[in-house]
């Protein structure tokens, strides 16, 4: 499942904690192409985010939506 979401911390070990659009909050990593071409992520930056199905609390950034 594919969402928006808003960065709300950077974590350590390239970890962010995203909050979703029905106001969760989930962890999340740079998907491979994102840390591939080197994509800055900061706090207040709006991504999608695929959201683990067998664990909900987890996720991957896939892309900047905006900058």
């Amino acid at each position: 499942m594919t969402v928006e979401a808003v960065v709300m911390e950077l974590l350590p070990h390239r970890t962010f904690r995203v909050k979703l659009e029905n106001e969760s909050l989930v962890l999340a990593h740079p998907a491979g192409a994102m840390v591939r071409n080197f994509e800055r992520v900061r706090p207040g930056d709006r991504v999608e985010v695929e959201i683990a199905p067998h664990d909900p609390t987890r996720g991957r950034i896939t892309r900047l939506l905006d900058k």
